[in-house]
């Protein structure tokens, strides 16, 4: 028989023979490659060449030609199939596996034409060799690309899916996996040989991106269908998020430098020579965006920012755009400074891209809608949890704005609403909106007073701290008027700040024992102290308190002295006369005072009736003229 005289095959340009020594009786073509073959070893193995040629006209004359449509693999795989029809040796890898087998199943080559034939063999060596092997199974799914259809319907791909997702989810020691990345074999307890010789040492599984490489050398549609597998298997986010941006980093230029500081060995079976993928740049960052989990980091808010400059040079749909920009302002407390400076790649006169910072502030704010805020006149030194990211978002604002002031083409309205996006209560000093505006008013010295004016209403003057109001009264730049508020509060500073320093001292140095009117001011000295206190320390005005505290003590503390005496003294005149004319039945000054609820003195003859005393002692009046300041303070104490 014709196939027991085979010993191979050989070309002639686009012409494939068989070394038969008979004369061949039909033309297989497959993509323009054609196969001069016989039809008996062929029928003996293909249904589908049995049915085919049972139909054609017996010719003992002319050979037949028969052309075969979308055969999976082309004209390798056939020349696979035609040497396994002849009887001539074959073999399986993990590269041809799927192909073989989708082609022994458009053939119909199965056991019902020839026994042990070519379909179960494919079959066979795939579920017992590939999927058991994580180089085979990277192999085999990047393979199914050339027949995508034909596996997908034998359910080649979702197998290979299944089982790359399953061994990424577990240790790879476990089950002696040949993991040939770390160098090499292992027995089935997991431990590495060398020579065969069990060394006790087992392979550190503990890198979770051992797998990246090797899957970012599919196309995007095969990468996407993984993932999503992955995602349902239960990988881990984290590691989803770690495999996207590898995959997102080798294929997208401009990416490198948002990269982070990778450690380590690379866990790689590149060396097995995988072919890297050809992917449309905007359809890739598409697919990156939906398969983007739901995850919040510093590397991975890098990333985001980064995707999105490279968005934006690539004109991807405003969908993704918008979805991209929505991931950062969630987590907008976790960028950079450098990461949100976005240049402007359109045809905008600014430097950077102000609008998409402006829906980035407005994404996180939608987020942080049920943000607990302090007060604004609050005095709390430490913020709630909840309002923490608010102010470091508020801070890199600030510092945003700073970078970007010194744009001649920056509109006021602009600089005006990125400082307004966020609320009054996010900024506890207005510092850094002071110097950005500084610099804004430098580089921008043709505004006028007006549109100046306009832009200092977005500070708070309370909120300026000590360095700031002093350079702020020095600064030319300013309007005037604004000049004359800055002072205005400076002074508002410098009095409560020594208010706060004196009554302390004066609470300090107040003897105990004083009387009711002593407590209750000592009571409100500590309440007034505890708040100036923390002004005093907020602002820095320590030094300036202890070197005016030698020469303005004193008389502060008389003069106040003195007030406070004067103004006790008018109120108790003004009781007197309102009870006189009230009841001027009472015509006695003795029964003004029981009324008052006063202890007058007794007169000198009084006294000496009821203690039967020799020497006269003065009646005291509220109209005897004082002596000194101290008098008058006993004398009208003694009413009471």
């Amino acid at each position: 028989m014709a196939p027991a005289k085979v010993s191979g095959f050989y070309r002639q340009g686009n012409d494939w023979f068989c070394n038969a020594g008979l004369p061949t009786d039909v033309t297989i073509s497959v993509d323009g490659v054609n196969f001069h073959l016989h039809k008996f070893p062929l029928m003996s193995k293909c249904g589908k060449f049995a049915l085919n040629f049972e139909k054609l006209p017996s010719t003992h004359d002319r050979t037949s030609t028969t052309k075969l449509e979308e055969f999976p693999g082309g004209p390798e795989t056939f020349l696979f199939v035609a040497k396994f029809c002849y009887g001539i040796r074959v073999e399986f890898t993990a590269r041809n596996i799927v192909m073989v087998y989708c082609a022994a199943d458009y053939l119909e080559m199965t056991d019902e034409y020839g026994e042990d034939n070519l379909l179960s063999k494919a079959e066979s060596f795939f579920h017992k060799n590939v999927l058991r092997n994580w180089k085979d199974s990277i192999l085999a799914l990047q393979s199914c690309e050339s027949c995508m259809p034909s596996a997908e319907k034998l359910h080649i791909l979702q197998k290979c899916l299944n089982a790359v997702s399953m061994m990424v989810c577990t240790d790879p020691s476990l089950f002696g996996w040949p993991m040939m990345m770390y160098g090499s074999l292992q027995s089935p307890g997991g431990s590495i040989l060398w020579n065969g010789i069990n060394t006790g040492a087992r392979i550190r599984s503990a890198e979770s991106d051992w797998w990246f490489e090797d899957i970012s050398y599919f196309s995007v549609g095969l990468f996407e269908r993984l993932i999503k597998t992955m995602d349902a298997r239960g990988v881990r986010p984290e590691h989803l998020a770690g495999a996207i941006m590898y995959y997102a980093r080798k294929y997208l230029p401009g990416l490198g430098r948002w990269q982070s500081v990778q450690s380590g060995k690379a866990r790689t079976v590149a060396s097995f020579s995988l072919t890297r993928a050809t992917v449309d740049l905007k359809v890739l960052l598409e697919s990156i965006e939906k398969l983007l989990p739901k995850k919040k980091g510093k590397s991975f808010c890098r990333f985001l920012l980064g995707l999105l400059r490279v968005a934006l040079i690539l004109g991807v749909s405003q969908k993704c755009q918008e979805s991209l920009e929505r991931k950062i302002g969630m987590q907008l407390e976790l960028a950079s400074l450098d990461g949100l400076l976005i240049p402007s790649y359109s045809d905008s006169d600014t430097l950077y891209n102000n609008d998409c910072v402006e829906r980035i502030i407005h994404h996180f704010m939608s987020s942080e809608s049920g943000l607990t805020v302090f007060s604004p006149p609050s005095l709390d030194i430490e913020p709630s949890p909840s309002s923490e990211p608010l102010r470091k978002v508020a801070r890199l604002i600030d510092s945003y704005l700073a970078e970007v002031a010194s744009d001649v083409n920056l509109k006021p309205g602009k600089i005006r609403s990125l400082a307004e996006v966020l609320p009054e209560s996010s900024r506890p000093l207005h510092d850094g909106l002071y110097r950005a505006l500084d610099i804004y008013f430098k580089a921008h010295p043709w505004l006028s007073d007006r549109e100046k004016e306009e832009l200092c209403n977005i500070i708070d003057y309370q909120k300026l701290s000590v360095d700031a109001c002093a350079h702020a009264s020095q600064n030319q730049r300013l309007p005037l008027r604004v000049i004359l508020q800055v002072l205005f509060f400076e002074q508002m500073h410098l009095r409560t700040a020594l208010a706060g320093c004196l009554n302390v001292l004066e609470a300090e140095s107040a003897p105990t024992g004083q009387g009711t009117a002593r407590t209750e001011m000592a009571g409100n000295v500590t309440s007034t102290s505890e708040s100036a206190g923390q002004i005093v320390q907020r602002d820095g005005w320590v030094a300036v308190v202890r070197e005016n505290r030698v020469l303005k003590v004193d008389m502060e503390k008389m003069r106040s002295r003195v007030r406070e005496l004067e103004e006790e003294f008018s109120k108790i005149k003004q009781e007197m006369k309102r009870v006189t004319k009230s009841h001027s039945s009472l015509s006695s000054p003795r029964g003004v005072a029981k009324k008052l609820g006063c202890k007058l003195l007794p007169r000198s003859s009084d006294a000496q009736t009821d203690a039967g005393s020799t020497e006269p002692t003065p009646r005291p009046s509220v109209e005897q003229p004082r002596s000194s300041r101290h008098s008058r303070h006993r004398k009208s104490f003694s009413l009471f």
